[in-house]
């Protein structure tokens, strides 16, 4: 680990088991607010990460009680006279540096251990998987702050439950808990606290010992809603498909399988 990473500020860098990045987002004083040295310290972790070809599964939390709580926004408050463009050419850096997880091509999982508020919540929405503890609450109750959403939140989440959920909350403002954000679809599973963690970590696990090729051209299919069309989804297919077909990983899944064991995939 370089010495960058390890001085980081309001985050945490952990490697958990082969593959596995744990980051832990480390300001529970502040309930995980994105403080200016955590974003400083996330974007320096994230480009690491991009550039180490041994990470194939990155899992996203929250130490305490809450994920994140959001955006240190008490800047704005303290500068009410700020115009747009001052407050613009703050925000954008400041959205970009957090969305800069949707770089990374291996799967990346966000453990909502608490409330994910704001733009707490705008960063488990750009994982490309959710899981939530029970109690955990999630929300954009930006409108009730008398602010539009930010950090692309009327963009994910409206590709995350769809639609018609996404006017609800948005426009409502209302935080649902974990069993209601599984009924949405905003979480895959809501996991008891004692053993959350652990389940995730395990899960992030399986996921890094699959084919790590199938599984970055299997990220690009779905992203940003997957394709177009039923057509673009073959042609897509017919290219990415033969792309892992011509892999060694193909021939040791093959073989792991016949002889009933775990595949020892290299990503090649």
């Amino acid at each position: 680990m370089s010495d960058a990473l390890e001085d980081l500020a309001h985050l945490r860098l952990e490697r958990p088991s082969d593959g596995v990045v744990l980051l832990t987002l480390d300001n529970p004083g502040m309930r995980n607010a994105m403080s200016d040295e955590m974003t400083s310290s996330w974007v320096t972790a994230i480009d690491a990460l991009a550039a180490d070809t041994s990470v194939r599964a990155v899992v996203v939390t929250g130490e305490g009680s809450a994920f994140c709580s959001g955006g240190n926004t008490s800047w704005i408050a303290s500068e009410p006279d700020a115009s747009v463009d001052e407050l613009r050419s703050r925000m954008m850096p400041f959205y970009r540096a957090w969305l800069s997880i949707r770089r990374l091509e291996v799967p990346t999982i966000a453990a909502v251990n608490g409330h994910a508020i704001g733009a707490g919540l705008c960063l488990a929405l750009a994982c490309d998987i959710r899981y939530a503890a029970s109690g955990a609450k999630l929300g954009l109750p930006f409108n009730k702050l008398g602010m539009h959403a930010g950090m692309a939140g009327t963009w994910l989440l409206p590709n995350v439950v769809g639609p018609a959920h996404a006017r609800d909350l948005l426009l409502t403002g209302r935080v649902v808990e974990a069993d209601e954000a599984l009924r949405l679809g905003m979480v895959s599973r809501v996991i008891a606290p004692a053993t959350f963690l652990d389940v995730v970590l395990e899960t992030a696990a399986g996921i890094a010992a699959t084919a790590p090729i199938a599984a970055r051209l299997t990220k690009v299919a779905l992203a940003d809603g997957g394709h177009a069309d039923f057509e673009s989804a073959l042609q897509w297919e017919a290219l990415a498909q033969p792309m892992t077909l011509a892999t060694a990983d193909l021939q040791e899944g093959i073989a792991a399988a016949k002889e009933k064991r775990a595949p020892q995939f290299r990503g090649r």
